[in-house]
């Protein structure tokens, strides 16, 4: 499964913005102004306005509102939810080469960076369902946790956000659990 290289940047800037707040352990990544501005350039963000904690502050809700793309499970909500998300942006693709590339920007240069980064979220995530359906939006399947991912494996049989942790982890146990239960029995 292929996105074109801005769609995949939206998309997987979604998906770990998500998973900046570890819903298992309460640990939440994004608490200052300062790990948002981290968070943004590790991400390629082209924001460029100094940051405060209400941004901080609206950027967390809008995490929350995104979880839920991969949690509800009703393509209909989900569609509504983006929908939202796209209208309160007031979401306006236009072309760009402003890099010397050309690409979308979904809201005006002068918009909030909620607005900003809602929009880049809504596009690409409705992206993945429009072109591959919402069963490729993702929950870890493994015990103790709970990070979303999209699920770009060719036969869509993807169950872990990490199959080398999370899916080992996993398989280990089972094996484990197995053994005792043989050792039990003999």
């Amino acid at each position: 499964m292929n996105f074109d290289a801005y769609t995949d940047l939206s998309v997987v800037t979604a998906v770990d913005l998500v998973n900046t707040l570890d819903v298992e352990t309460g640990l939440d990544v994004l608490t200052e102004p300062d790990h948002l501005a981290k968070f943004l350039d590790d991400h390629v963000d082209s924001y460029d306005r100094p940051l405060t904690a209400v941004d901080v502050a609206d950027v967390r809700h809008l995490r929350e509102r995104l979880r839920l793309a991969f949690t509800l499970g009703s393509i209909d909500t989900v569609i509504d939810l983006l929908n939202d998300l796209l209208a309160e942006s007031s979401a306006l693709p236009q072309l760009t080469d402003h890099d010397g590339v050309w690409h979308f920007h979904f809201t005006p240069p002068e918009s909030s960076l909620v607005a900003h980064m809602a929009a880049e979220a809504a596009m690409g995530l409705a992206s993945v369902i429009r072109e591959h359906g919402l069963e490729r939006l993702r929950v870890c399947a493994a015990s103790g946790c709970a990070r979303v991912f999209v699920d770009t494996s060719r036969n869509r049989s993807r169950r872990y956000c990490n199959p080398d942790i999370c899916g080992n982890r996993t398989n280990v146990a089972a094996f484990r659990a197995r053994q005792r239960a043989a050792e039990a029995s003999d």
